[in-house]
């Protein structure tokens, strides 16, 4: 069965006739739950998303596994698949994100397709305890690809926490390929970054001409760059492995709805949740690091910044292309997914003006060591090899994030 064409409706329901008796309802649940445990399936905690359907129809399903999945790019990347109509099974340990957004994609999802959408179940796992990955996709698959987001990412704390950061993403890593291999997964998308190239790589920056690994400056970079290694020499001891690491530049933006958005904790590193802080009186201004950069019209600092919505799609797009590959053919790419536009800080401030309709209010400091004038992908492989690009605008990305903020000042509850 081929990834474009779910067939998994889950034809069994319980009728909610208020007409029933209550004797007859008591024994059909009785029996749904007796046949729950023939099938194998795995209770979740009653404070977890689960769902009653999720049920083994060979196959007629098709089942999305998503480390990582309540995280910013996670869960819209779920959103995404629901809509598409496939079931989904989030593992994430909630270090770093929050279970309200996947209550709230389930309610996106129920909104845009009814009973249309796929399923979403959700197990709180830390990927580093191996025997109870195993145990959890023996009961919830089988499952027909991984998307593998769980990591730790933030650069700074990498420079301050190294061995934890090599431990979590590269242990973490590990662990989902043995899974995979023992539960016969074979179509991977991993999310790799833009700092596999390293700190002297000139823009736009292209898959196969310019050189990765290099002069990366902080151990989160490295951890990612590794990855790609382990996963290129899995794929070539594993010939039916297809994979696609996909090279994020700078996510940014919110699902239109304002509903669910990114919420770093503690103060953001990132620009845009900075400048949102700013611009919702939650931090007094934003400091922007240099003004003398060639090539920028400003003089700021240029990035190449995506739309989170974008860059879910691109996810949907690689594992399309995985599954279009012949059973028996193994694949690694490695692609940039970006829009191929530099944005200088200073625009990005303007359009989150335009947006707000807020001051935000700024002081140039010095350069930081380290940092890049300009920063921007090559996005033609993603076109050619994918069938994608980026379709939203800088207004767009501003617009959609102080939605988010605007509605959820504090971020999710905590």
């Amino acid at each position: 069965m081929r990834f474009s064409e779910p067939k998994s409706r889950f034809p069994m329901r319980i009728s909610k006739s208020t007409n029933s008796p209550l004797k007859l309802r008591l024994a059909l649940v009785l029996i749904f739950l007796g046949l729950l445990s023939v099938l194998g399936v795995r209770a979740i905690s009653s404070n977890s998303i689960s769902s009653s359907k999720w049920l083994k129809l060979g196959s007629e399903k098709v089942s999305i596994l998503v480390t990582g999945g309540a995280g910013f790019i996670g869960s819209h990347t779920c959103l995404e698949l629901l809509v598409r109509g496939f079931d989904v099974l989030v593992i994430d340990s909630l270090i770093n994100s929050n279970e309200e957004s996947l209550r709230r994609v389930r309610r996106l999802a129920a909104g845009e397709c009814g009973k249309t959408c796929g399923t979403l179940a959700f197990v709180k796992l830390d990927l580093l305890d191996a025997e109870r990955l195993d145990s959890t996709l023996q009961s919830y698959g089988p499952f027909r690809s991984v998307i593998h987001f769980a990591a730790l990412k933030s650069v700074g704390e990498s420079v301050s926490r190294p061995l934890d950061y090599y431990a979590n993403n590269l242990q973490a890593l590990t662990n989902v390929l043995r899974a995979c291999t023992k539960h016969k997964i074979e179509n991977i998308v991993f999310s790799s970054s833009a700092t596999v190239y390293g700190a002297v790589a000139k823009s736009p920056m292209r898959e196969m001409a310019t050189p990765v690994g290099q002069n990366i400056l902080n151990p989160y970079g490295q951890t990612k760059f590794m990855a790609e290694v382990i996963l290129k020499d899995f794929a070539q001891a594993n010939p039916k492995a297809r994979i696609a690491c996909l090279r994020y530049f700078n996510p940014v933006g919110a699902h239109a709805s304002g509903e669910i958005g990114e919420d770093p904790l503690g103060i953001p590193t990132n620009l845009v949740p900075y400048i949102a802080r700013v611009a919702s009186g939650r931090l007094p201004s934003l400091t922007i690091y240099g003004n003398d950069y060639e090539g920028s019209e400003d003089g700021t600092a240029r990035r190449d910044y995506i739309h989170v919505v974008d860059l879910a799609l691109g996810h949907i797009a690689a594992l399309k292309w995985l599954d279009s590959i012949p059973e028996d053919t193994g694949a690694f790419e490695a692609v940039n997914i970006g829009t191929g536009n530099a944005i200088s800080v200073l625009e990005m401030v303007r359009a989150y003006e335009k947006a707000s309709g807020k001051e935000i209010k700024f002081e140039v400091g010095p350069r930081r060591v380290g940092d890049a004038g300009a920063v921007w992908a090559d996005a033609t492989k993603a076109k050619t090899l994918f069938s994608w690009e980026a379709t939203h605008t800088l207004d767009d990305m501003a617009a959609d994030s102080w939605r988010w903020v605007s509605k959820n000042p504090s971020g999710y509850p905590k």
